[in-house]
């Protein structure tokens, strides 16, 4: 059965990585949301290899900007046909310092909350209307052990962490609210990308572990 995908923050990381997957899956339409579709790393999206019957889809969706889900949902639906969603990957989000909780600036923890937080709201209040048509719809959050309060990482992570763990919360609440809808967090632990790399640097090591 053909499946429909949209993947936010799909021109980098995992989120890449997840579009190329779900590109090689015959008869698919996979919806790459990217903050700037007239980026290199956008535009460079058209050229990968596609399975049969599969196409691929490029429209711009800032998590920080609380209307783009919505505008971005009206484009696919008017300019694409896109008629209902199956799978929802909120992978979009950000982590650019990792202060102590003493050190911490409230602007860096809003800042980390508009896209990892407020954004996956925004997103699923968006979506929700074409995952209802689905069969069998999920809606993933892509996670981090930053996150997780049972096992927290020993390192200082008092911007990112924070907006994390209430991520978490919102798609465990979500799972709750829903019966018609698979929403669970999917983590991928600490992996070589451009964040994972960046968190890497600012906890002075040379690479991820």
């Amino acid at each position: 059965m053909p499946k429909t995908i949209l993947i936010t923050g799909a021109n980098r990381g995992l989120g890449l990585g997840l579009l190329k997957l779900y590109l090689l899956l015959p008869d698919h339409t996979v919806i790459a949301a990217v903050r700037n579709p007239a980026h290199a790393s956008s535009t460079a999206l058209s050229s990968l290899p596609t399975a049969e019957k599969t196409s691929l889809i490029t429209v711009k969706l800032d998590a920080t900007v609380e209307e783009d889900a919505s505008a971005a949902i009206r484009i696919l639906q008017e300019k694409h046909d896109i008629q209902r969603l199956d799978v929802v990957i909120a992978n979009a989000g950000v982590s650019y310092v990792w202060p102590k909780l003493k050190d911490v600036k409230i602007e860096d923890m809003k800042g980390h909350m508009a896209p990892n937080v407020y954004g996956v709201v925004s997103l699923y209040q968006a979506t929700r209307g074409l995952l209802e048509k689905s069969v069998q719809p999920s809606f993933v959050l892509m996670g981090s052990q930053a996150g997780v309060l049972s096992n927290l990482p020993p390192v200082p992570n008092a911007a990112y962490g924070p907006s994390k763990a209430a991520a978490h919360w919102l798609i465990v609440r979500l799972h709750a609210e829903e019966e018609w809808l698979n929403a669970f967090v999917l983590d991928p632990g600490w992996v070589q990308t451009d964040l994972g790399q960046a968190g890497a640097r600012g906890w002075g090591l040379r690479v991820r572990p």
